[in-house]
């Protein structure tokens, strides 16, 4: 019976050794009830959700399959995959780098170790974005300042038929992964993608500027969940001694970067609106609007020149 000793970081700080007993032969039902009790005993969040959906990957089937027939026996090869699965989560790797993939604005995105996982409260920009677009029939110019996934982008570009849209970002591999996005969602051909450093170097003005910047102050990130601190990279969650050092260099280029009437849409922290906003007021810019996640924080803001 494999274990997993969890003393590094374990979820309520102390040693604990963790059953994992999923082996050839066991039914599909029993091999995600073995996920779910592992996951509970880890403490994790979502033990049902997280057994659930690594079970199906594991063993390459839907959700259907897995409600009509339960009772499958696995397989050697398809147990072991289970066991590894189990063992990486207990050890606080989150569902969707396990499986390489995660869901944003009801699309799929692959990932890559140089792109954050995207999140729900990152749905709040592109509604804010959504809703600054009069005609979304009309040709825009578009800009995801540090693309990461391409989530923003691509997922702007599949609303937006007619618009053309720029993704920059420092890291290479998160270029790539961004452009694997946009082909595999189908807008690849209204999509760019360039290396650069924020508003550096950029020429010509857009219609629409978002962004989902580092925004973590530097103290911060130790303490933050491990499934955040030990795999999202390091420089899309550091913002700096504040949090704040990504928005002074994005709003210093904002009025160079922004066609009359244009907007630049930002995700900011649960507790930051406050300081944005003096941020966008001294750069002489204008707040236009702001917009609540779910949890009722404000999570995105609309700037004009």
């Amino acid at each position: 019976m494999p274990t997993l000793d969890t003393r590094d970081g374990g979820p309520h700080g102390h040693d604990v050794t963790l059953p994992i007993d999923i082996s050839a032969g066991t039914s599909r039902r029993g091999a995600v009830a073995a996920l779910r009790s592992a996951f509970e005993a880890a403490g994790l969040d979502t033990p049902p959700l997280d057994a659930r959906l690594l079970g199906m990957d594991a063993l390459g089937i839907g959700a259907t399959a897995l409600v009509t027939d339960p009772e499958v026996e696995v397989s050697a090869a398809e147990a072991a995959r289970l066991t590894q699965y189990a063992l990486r989560r207990v050890a606080r790797e989150p569902v969707a780098r396990i499986l390489g993939r995660a869901e944003f604005w009801s699309l799929p995105f692959r990932l890559s170790p140089e792109t954050l996982v995207p999140r729900p409260d990152t749905e709040t920009v592109v509604e804010t974005a959504l809703a600054l677009v009069p005609d979304r029939r009309a040709p825009i110019r578009l800009l995801d300042l540090g693309t990461g996934s391409g989530c923003l982008l691509v997922a702007l570009l599949h609303e937006l038929p007619r618009t053309w849209g720029l993704g920059l970002d420092r890291s290479a591999s998160a270029l790539w992964t961004a452009a694997a996005n946009a082909r595999d969602n189908g807008v690849a051909d209204r999509a760019a993608f360039a290396a650069g450093n924020w508003t550096a170097a950029l020429a010509g003005r857009f219609d629409l500027v978002v962004s989902n910047p580092p925004y973590i102050a530097t103290p911060i990130i130790r303490g933050l969940d491990p499934e955040v601190a030990r795999h999202d990279p390091l420089r899309a969650l550091d913002g700096g001694p504040d949090g704040l050092d990504a928005y002074r260099t994005i709003l210093a280029g904002t009025a160079a970067l922004l066609a009359p009437g244009g907007s630049l849409v930002l995700e900011i922290g649960h507790d930051q609106q406050v300081a944005v906003a003096a941020l966008v007021a001294a750069a002489g810019l204008r707040l236009h609007g702001t917009a609540q996640d779910l949890a009722g924080h404000v999570r995105a803001v609309s700037v004009r020149v």
